[in-house]
């Protein structure tokens, strides 16, 4: 596995570990701030993965696209990255 991936896999597992701890929180009706804290780390960590998959998307199929000059595919996934980029801003 290579050092891009093993971060993103690491950040996946740790926001796992985050909302898992959280909900336990919630069960045990712990304090609201303190799980909403906690909320937002699993949050920005998740944005932090967003941004390294994006980042390897780009190094490798769209640069892959690019190189093929197959322009169909090339625009559906122009299409795809506006499409993710307008739900990213939207959150």
């Amino acid at each position: 596995m290579d050092a891009q991936k093993k971060k993103t896999v690491i950040g996946v597992k740790k926001s796992i570990t985050l909302l898992k701890k959280n909900l336990e929180k919630i069960e045990k009706n712990e304090y609201c701030i303190d799980i909403i804290q906690q909320n937002l780390a699993a949050v920005g960590l998740l944005k932090s993965v967003n941004l390294q998959l994006l980042e390897s998307h780009l190094n490798c199929c769209v640069r892959r696209a690019i190189k093929s000059k197959n322009e169909k595919l090339l625009n559906e996934m122009m299409q795809e990255l506006l499409m993710v980029m307008k739900t990213a801003q939207n959150k």
